[in-house]
């Protein structure tokens, strides 16, 4: 009989071009799919990022179990776990597709050596990209820096390979014993229960990612361009926190997106290749999270203020389109991209509150919190990565909310305290006549926008010279 074979799951909870899966497949041998809850992990998940990881790992066990391999569930560390799993099964191998987090990258060698010991193969296959972080390169052979020229040559290379289809049946077996039931891997809020906005929000999950998928191109694929930067629309593909999770591979999006024709491809490809850049950067600095790309930022005058680090996160800071977008955060577990933007540029450069405050809020409130766009995304809005938004682009909130929430629908749809302002001073309460801020139990401004530009530009400039 042939030895039976561990797939270990991780970030790619699917079972839909999952190239591990597939592997042990075409070995013939019975096989045992496990999620490991790590202990080990370099950095701990967000809240946000637990409760979705428990919804997803109880689509992922229906499924395969449907499919004839129930999931195994353990919790500790996974260079431990695991040899002594293969060593009571007599598992000859284990797959698993790569992690393209190279602190997490680490904890796979450990896991590595810690099978060879006993004469186990571990096999890590490629995964989470659209092209290999070597692949993509300048004509001096050098990795790019900047996103345009990346793309461009990125685009130059031979297209992703077709998504491997979902296998309809799996040789399961039986573990040597029970794991630990989803519960106890306590993933859930509890007292108090904040996850109500995020469950009325989304569907995690293989099925919630092909069904968001399916509307995405059937009714918003062909405005997308129009729409993308309009928060009070549904103009965007959400599909971000199932490709966090690996529910749907960015190779699936990517052939779906080129099936649905050239309109609809071309910008939503534009924003995958900037998660691929993203990841690319971070194979290259793996502490993008936490230090500049650009060390002259390890300079800057931050500062450490807790008040106005209390009011942002609470979404208290008398910019109705920052606040709206907070607290949509707060309640939903996500953000509207062009919102995010704004957000964080008020964050870095009006407030001048260090940007790793902001990433480490949006790692522990997003659901598709992620290591590369999460840390890249927040080193762009501050200038200090190497793609980044130039130190003197300062966001104007409320020009930025006037210009993509026209009508107000998005502030009033998260602040309702303004609801009864006109559209004429919506984004800029203080502005309205004394009737109107009668009883309006919005608070005022944290910095006045234009002197705090200025002292940020000054602030900015100091550190280049």
């Amino acid at each position: 009989m042939t030895a039976p074979v561990i797939v270990w799951f991780r970030r790619d909870l699917r079972l839909d071009d999952h190239p591990a899966l597939c592997r042990a497949l075409a070995t013939g041998a019975p096989l045992l799919p496990v999620y490991i809850w790590e202990e080990d992990l370099p950095r701990p998940w967000g809240g946000a990022s637990r409760w979705w990881l428990h919804h997803s790992l109880q689509a992922l066990g229906r499924d395969l179990a449907r499919r004839g391999a129930p999931l195994l569930l353990l919790r500790g560390t996974a260079a431990r776990l695991l040899p002594a799993l293969a060593r009571r099964l007599g598992a000859a191998r284990v797959f698993c597709n790569r992690r393209n987090d190279p602190a997490a990258a680490a904890l796979d060698r450990a896991v590595r050596e810690a099978l060879a010991e006993q004469g186990v193969g571990l096999e890590v296959l490629p995964h989470g990209l659209l092209f290999e972080p070597d692949a993509v390169k300048s004509r001096a052979g050098q990795p790019f820096q900047v996103f345009t020229p990346f793309w461009r040559a990125a685009l130059a290379l031979p297209e992703p390979g077709a998504p491997l289809p979902a296998p309809p049946r799996l040789p399961g077996l039986t573990p040597p014993e029970p794991g630990l039931e989803l519960e106890a891997l306590a993933l859930r809020p509890t007292a108090p229960d904040w996850a109500g906005g995020l469950a009325e929000a989304w569907q995690p999950g293989e099925d919630g990612a092909w069904r968001r998928l399916t509307a995405f191109l059937d009714a918003d694929a062909a405005a997308y361009a129009r729409r993308r930067d309009l928060p009070a629309e549904d103009g965007t593909s959400r599909l971000s926190p199932h490709l966090a999770f690996g529910e749907i591979s960015p190779r699936r999006l990517w052939h779906a997106a080129r099936a649905a024709g050239q309109h609809p491809a071309e910008g939503f490809l534009r924003e995958l290749g900037w998660r691929e850049f993203c990841h690319h950067m971070l194979f290259r600095f793996p502490e993008m999270a936490t230090r500049p790309q650009r060390a002259a930022f390890e300079r800057f005058p931050w500062r450490q203020d807790a008040a106005p680090w209390r009011a942002f996160r609470q979404g208290r800071t008398g910019y109705p389109i920052v606040d709206a977008g907070l607290r949509q955060l707060w309640h939903t577990g996500w953000m509207h991209n062009r919102v995010r933007m704004i957000v964080a540029s008020f964050l870095v450069k009006d407030l001048r509150l260090p940007w790793q405050w902001g990433e480490a809020w949006f790692w522990d409130t997003l659901v598709d919190a992620d290591p590369a766009n999460n840390s890249g995304g927040w080193q762009w809005a501050a200038g200090c990565g190497m793609d980044a938004a130039p130190y003197f682009r300062v966001f104007n909130p409320v020009l930025q909310g006037r210009r993509f929430d026209p009508d107000g629908a998005y502030v009033r749809r998260w602040c309702p305290e303004l609801a009864g302002l006109s559209a004429s001073c919506l984004h800029a309460p203080w502005q309205a006549p004394p009737l109107e801020r009668i009883g309006l139990a919005y608070p005022p401004p944290l910095v006045d926008h234009e002197r705090a530009r200025k002292e940020a530009l000054a602030a900015f400039a100091a550190i280049k010279e």
